[in-house]
């Protein structure tokens, strides 16, 4: 099969078009014919050799979320697909057989149907991004009808996060540049407060005993966590220590480690459903040919990008 990886770890010019055996599905699990896989931070890491790679011979295959085609379904798989379902998933490997190929094996857990209505690019880009948004909002525990802070919110898992929290009945105050101002509004965040180094103070002037959590999507908790009460919650995709005047608050900070929600198939159901509702905004930043890997690599590292960048087969 096609697929893409490294066999010597770089930058976006190490990705190179390989040719891979097709794994079979085992029990308990599902295999795709890939149409599209999102390009994310975490598969730049891949490249790099910082993650996924520990217990794996090369070449390395990044990607961990997809949509395609069931093609293959192993014994006592009961999540309700079948072979031709289209679907999208989330892939957590050990780096040898992501989803940037022309066929993945994932557990069936961490496959659901794709949403109706959606294509491709669009269903690829619901699975990883969606489950670290919601793994952010269930590490804050929040209580009904609390106040969530969201950094980072015009970003694919900072978007997902205002979408969530909302369908959750939370309040929220999310950050944003001038140019994104009206993207945040339109998914729904309740106060939109400017991007920069005092989004705390900003928070506090809507908030001024703080909000009851905070989901971090820009790895700035260290110096956000100052919007948060004392005795809140910080949600981060960088592991990263608080200020001593926050631990003194009792703010406890934890980190959005995806591949724990992995199997989570309840909260794939729902994040389908919420999509099928127009509850939650599959955004696609721009696809390319799956040969273009380098490119969508290089337009990753330039930031910026409103949605995710897809690769199709």
């Amino acid at each position: 099969m096609k697929a893409i990886g490294v066999s010597e770890f770089g930058g976006p010019e190490s990705l190179r078009l390989l040719e891979l055996p097709v794994p079979e599905a085992g029990a308990g699990e599902i295999r795709i014919r890939v149409s599209a896989a999102t390009v994310n931070p975490i598969d730049a890491m891949v490249r790099q050799g910082y993650v996924f790679v520990d217990d794996a011979e090369p070449p390395y295959v990044p990607g961990m979320e997809a949509a395609g085609i069931v093609d293959q379904v192993g014994s006592g798989v009961q999540t309700g697909v079948s072979v031709g379902d289209r679907v999208s998933v989330i892939a957590v490997t050990s780096g040898t057989h992501g989803a940037y190929a022309e066929y993945l094996v994932v557990p069936a857990d961490s496959v659901v149907l794709a949403p109706q209505g959606a294509s491709d690019a669009q269903a690829a880009t619901l699975a990883m991004n969606g489950l670290t948004a919601r793994m952010a909002l269930d590490l804050l525990a929040m209580p009904a009808h609390g106040t969530v802070a969201v950094v980072g919110a015009a970003g694919a898992v900072g978007g997902y996060a205002v979408q969530l929290a909302k369908a959750d009945g939370l309040r929220v105050i999310a950050d944003a540049a001038p140019k994104d101002e009206q993207l945040v509004r339109d998914l729904g965040a309740d106060i939109v407060v400017p991007r920069g180094e005092d989004f705390a103070d900003q928070v506090r002037k809507h908030a001024p005993e703080g909000v009851d959590g905070l989901v971090d999507c820009a790895g700035i908790a260290a110096d956000a966590g100052r919007a948060v009460r004392d005795g809140g919650r910080v949600a981060t995709s960088a592991m990263g220590e608080l200020a001593t005047a926050e631990r003194e608050r009792g703010v406890t900070i934890q980190q959005t480690f995806v591949a724990a929600y992995a199997r989570e198939h309840a909260h794939l159901e729902r994040l389908r459903k919420l999509a099928e509702e127009d509850r939650l905004t599959l955004r696609v930043a721009r696809t390319l040919p799956v040969e273009q890997a380098v490119e969508a690599h290089r337009l990753l590292a330039q930031g910026g990008l409103r949605g995710r960048v897809v690769l199709v087969f």
